[in-house]
């Protein structure tokens, strides 16, 4: 009998997890080595006194990347994660009073959208079909392919791309776009914002990142029914039921590498042997501390990278009916607000606040009568600020801000308490100075300038998650696990 040959994987993010299950699927023996006494990476959970939260992703799209991990096991689905549609996506509020419900439905939302701010909703349904129209011809190219392998820029679906080039965005702005297609500044800033989507800024980033409404509007947000924590944890579970072994608080020391070859990791100073090592952990971490030995991609490690986030959990001892699951409080000058990110290193005094309450969905994730606020915003990545003085200012002007636009004093009411941010989220996710979504997408270029889900110079050494090749967030990640793995013989 043949012995089976054998996978590593470093790191248990939701794309190590995805990476091991389609590894085991194709035969091997697979072992994961984590840092942490828990797996997810990002997405995981915090409990404070009744309150549960998800800790990380909070935005659920493309469930059927997920779902297509079951099926390739030969499972139903359904007999093991559950989630729901949302109808509405997110609620905006703005300082003068205006809430608008953005519906998941294109049409419906486009009404509320012309309703409240005059912006005609034909305008609205058009951006939904530009944003269609570039999922439609870049999506199989940047979204499910390898950037990095010469067979992607062959065949039917790359021409089509080319003969569609002037009109996908790449020679403008997101914000340009935006002004372009919608007269009300409202709903310029309402578009823009989806360049925080993978920690970019609107006024630089390629208008190539309108693909992202087309997720939310056309295709859906959804929410699964058990908290986005179940993700990793049914995945998890289904990775252990193909036998995956998992290794928690065994961080790799190194990736052991013999004639070009990639054999196996040092563990607790141990050899362990293996024919094929995946790398989940931030690319840019990776070579600084387990591959600081082999050949480094100095043009790739030194590119700008991505915003941070600032977190505040928060049980909250009322409700308040005008939220919902997902609700941003605008800034006033959203430009300013980007310019202190991305330039100055700095928090804005006026921040947009992203609330995510689950208990909206999921009632007992907080108490009866209360609410479980994961409040963030966007800040810059860790570049040695005084987080301290940063943090304070922040939960000061953001309760300020809560309180004016809820018509209610928000500090009272917090209960319970917990701060995630750029040093804390770099220690315990080892993302590289705590940007969460590696390298930014501020250039047209950015998305060549990703590590590829191989290396060029070790053979049997892949990588996976969102500092790498396709990028940041959980339907990105799924797919860098599944790109990779069309790279790995059987």
């Amino acid at each position: 009998m043949v012995p089976m040959k054998k996978a590593l994987v470093v790191g248990s993010g939701i794309a190590g997890i995805a990476a091991s299950i389609r590894l085991a699927v194709k035969g091997y023996q697979v072992e994961v080595f984590e840092a942490n006494a828990y797996p997810g990476g990002k997405l995981s959970q915090i409990e404070l006194s009744g309150y549960r939260f998800d800790a990380g992703p909070s935005l659920f799209t493309l469930p059927e990347q997920v779902e297509e991990l079951f099926q390739l096991a030969g499972e139903d689905p359904s007999k093991h994660f559950d989630y729901e549609k949302l109808e509405v996506a997110c609620h905006y509020f703005w300082e003068d009073g205006i809430h608008l419900k953005a519906y998941a439905e294109p049409h419906r939302f486009a009404d509320e959208v012309e309703d409240l701010l005059g912006e005609p909703r034909d305008r609205v349904l058009q951006a939904m079909k530009q944003s269609a129209f570039l999922y439609r011809y870049l999506a199989p190219l940047f979204m499910h392919k390898s950037l990095h392998k010469w067979q992607t820029w062959v065949g039917p679906k790359a021409l089509s791309a080319y003969l569609k080039l002037g009109k996908l965005g790449i020679f403008s702005t997101m914000n340009k776009e935006n002004e372009r297609l919608f007269s009300h500044p409202k709903l310029v800033q309402l578009f823009n914002r989806y360049a925080t989507y993978n920690g970019s800024n609107p006024y630089q980033t390629p208008a190539t990142l309108n693909i992202i409404p087309h997720l939310e509007y056309n295709i859906g947000a959804f929410f699964p029914k058990k908290g986005m924590h179940d993700i990793t944890q049914s995945l998890y579970s289904l990775s252990c039921r193909l036998g995956v072994q998992y290794h928690f608080d065994s961080p790799v020391q190194e990736v052991l590498v013999e004639k070009g070859r990639a054999v196996g990791l040092l563990v607790h100073g141990k050899k362990v042997e293996g024919q094929v090592v995946v790398n989940n952990m931030d690319m840019v971490n990776a070579y600084k501390t387990i591959l600081k030995k082999q050949p480094q991609p100095k043009k790739l490690l030194h590119q700008p990278k991505s915003s941070s986030a600032l977190i505040f959990y928060w049980g909250i001892s009322q409700q308040f009916s005008q939220l919902g699951l997902h609700n941003i409080f605008f800034s006033e000058d959203y430009a300013s607000e980007f310019d202190h990110i991305f330039s100055k290193g700095s928090i804005v005094s006026d921040p947009t606040v992203y609330l995510n309450i689950t208990s909206v969905c999921k009632q007992d994730d907080a108490p009866q009568g209360c609410m479980n606020w994961f409040t963030m915003i966007n800040v810059p990545n860790n570049q040695g600020q005084d987080w301290d003085v940063l943090i304070a200012t922040a939960r000061k002007n953001i309760l300020q801000k809560l309180s004016r636009i809820l018509k209610t004093d928000i500090a009272p009411l917090i209960q319970v308490e917990e701060i995630l941010d750029p040093r804390s989220i770099e220690s315990k996710t080892s993302s590289a100075l705590g940007a969460l979504y590696g390298n930014s997408s501020n250039t047209r270029f950015a998305a060549f300038l990703r590590h590829p889900n191989f290396s060029s110079t070790i053979q049997n050494l892949y990588f996976c998650g969102g500092s790498v090749h396709p990028g940041g967030g959980i339907p990105l990640a799924l797919l860098s696990a599944k790109i990779m793995s069309e790279m790995v013989p059987k």
